[in-house]
């Protein structure tokens, strides 16, 4: 397939962008660098400096004959959301329909959208699965769930075919070390230990040792970047091949709690990693642990790189 990358330079789009062309596909990426790298950026794929909120240079890109785009362009910080509204009403959700628009008129086929476990808001049961209730606690997770409904217009009304995938806690590195750039402003548990590992960070913060988990700290689920790229190649090509939509959680089934994560770290990095109990943060909730037996049966999909050791190992190759 011919597709486009919208946001491809970024943490999680590059390692995408890398095994779409590992499988064949012709790649263009799409992105503004504002999270991006240039060093994320390959050179068998081609690139294309611009904004989703520019709808000219959008619908220009996508006029040139994709099969498919692949949308990683949303903001995604969930604190940031919660007190810049504007922010993420205009990206994410007037981005969206920029993207949405550009791929109508230009024929595309095919949207493979970078959703969140943040649609569901605080679990009722574990692991969550799709059929969980969807009521997010923060404005992020609602701009997602917004965009995932609009995908669905799209389908009823221009035949566009979708897979939404949400992603639970994403980390790591390319296993085979082609992936450089450090993910720019971290804000997730794993960079921010590695910060402190490499002594970019005085100590970590760790938020609240009393919750109904073995340790007392929060528990969450843990997937590796490779298995989230993988997951997309496999997603395009079931929704290309079968010809219907489709909307998957990705994670382990696992939980790994604060602790246990920060223990792993201390042993493969050899680093002391200071770090002091603080108090709990708003709306964190004990366990969150995700079901992807969805993903397994319908795309014969497993994690494979998301043992802590691998994900905590890639992440210092960078860091260190």
């Amino acid at each position: 397939m011919k597709i486009l990358v919208i946001g491809g330079a970024g943490y999680i789009g590059s390692h995408v962008v890398r095994e779409l062309l590992d499988r064949g596909h012709g790649v263009t990426v799409f992105d503004n660098l504002s999270s991006g790298l240039r060093g994320n950026l390959y050179p068998d794929a081609a690139f294309v400096h611009g904004d989703i909120m520019d709808y000219v240079s959008l619908a220009r890109a996508g006029a040139e004959g994709f099969d498919a785009l692949v949308h990683l362009a949303a903001f995604k910080a969930a604190g940031e959301s919660m007190v810049r509204p504007e922010k993420y009403s205009l990206n994410n959700i007037s981005g969206t329909m920029n993207i949405l628009n550009a791929a109508s008129n230009g024929g595309i086929k095919y949207i493979v959208f970078s959703s969140s476990a943040a649609v569901y808001g605080e679990p009722r049961y574990l692991p969550v699965d799709e059929k969980h209730p969807q009521n997010p606690a923060n404005y992020y997770g609602f701009t997602k769930l917004e965009i995932e409904r609009f995908l669905g217009w799209y389908e009823k009304l221009r035949g566009i075919r979708y897979a939404s995938l949400r992603y639970f806690n994403a980390a790591g590195y390319d296993v085979k070390g082609r992936m450089k750039g450090k993910e720019l402003n971290p804000a997730n548990l794993i960079p921010v230990v590695m910060e402190a590992a490499a002594g970019i960070r005085e100590e970590l913060q760790i938020f609240g040792n009393d919750y109904d988990t073995p340790d007392g700290t929060c528990i969450r689920d843990y997937i590796h970047v490779n298995d989230l790229a993988i997951a997309h190649a496999m997603a395009l090509d079931y929704i290309g091949r079968e010809g219907k939509s489709l909307t998957l959680n990705l994670g382990t089934g696992k939980g790994t709690s604060v602790l246990e994560l920060v223990e792993t770290a201390r042993r493969v990095t050899g680093k002391p990693i200071p770090a002091r109990i603080c108090g709990r943060r708003v709306g964190d909730p004990a366990k969150l642990t995700a079901s992807s037996d969805l993903a397994r049966e319908t795309l014969g999909w497993e994690a494979r790189y998301s043992d802590m050791e691998t994900l905590i190992r890639t992440s210092w190759e960078i860091y260190k």
